[in-house]
């Protein structure tokens, strides 16, 4: 657990189908610091089809579907809570309190029931984007974070309206950061990281709620 006194930092999540890229951040952009980076696994080796499982549902019948999809769905609800988990208690370690966390989304476009998923195969990839990004923010409220969620669309103009870097800047200063960290620093960690700033920034002159 981190001392009440501990600097605070955010974790910035972008996901892929069976992974996420998680930044740790503190500070601001304007005088950042990244504590963290790294790849966290959200799909369980064990399971077959586990990395996209609506495509390997897509050809089950429809209960044998339904089993598979609960189970990769459990499974990688583990997995997030294990590697959020994981990475607070890293920076509870270093003197830092894990305080909110950036998610970024999709369009957040609300998807139809089951059967219809399964039966198109843009919304199977769809399906997939949000179960992902739906276990990483049901493990940021499991561990008590304040979860931000940000369409990745809307990631810049937000950025630069909340941190006060003007928009046409933006790419400038996150290559003058990654330069100075050195790589992996690509559009993943870019977005994580700045997904991180935005929710660390929504708690500024917020008290501590632990």
């Amino acid at each position: 657990m981190a001392n009440p006194g501990a600097e605070r930092a955010a974790i910035g999540l972008r996901a892929h189908s069976g992974w996420a890229a998680l930044v740790a951040v503190t500070g601001s952009i304007r005088s950042p610091t990244v504590l963290d980076r790294g790849r966290i696994v959200l799909a369980d080796a064990t399971i077959s089809g586990s990395k996209q499982p609506y495509h390997a549902a897509e050809g089950l019948r429809f209960q044998e579907a339904k089993r598979l999809l609960e189970r990769c769905q459990e499974s990688s609800e583990r997995l997030a809570r294990q590697a959020v988990g994981a990475a607070i208690d890293n920076l509870a370690r270093r003197g830092f309190k894990a305080v909110a966390a950036g998610l970024l989304l999709a369009s957040g476009r609300p998807l139809p029931d089951l059967g219809a998923v399964l039966a198109s195969h843009a919304l199977i990839h769809t399906a997939e984007g949000e179960m992902f990004r739906n276990v990483l923010g049901l493990a940021g409220e499991h561990y008590g974070l304040s979860v931000v969620k940000v369409k990745e669309r809307e990631l810049p103009g937000r950025a630069a309206a909340t941190l006060g870097v003007p928009a046409e800047e933006l790419p400038h200063h996150l290559a003058a950061i990654g330069k100075t960290l050195g790589p992996p620093w690509r559009q993943d960690e870019k977005y994580a990281a700045l997904a991180g700033w935005l929710a660390l920034s929504s708690l500024a002159g917020k008290p501590d709620s632990g």
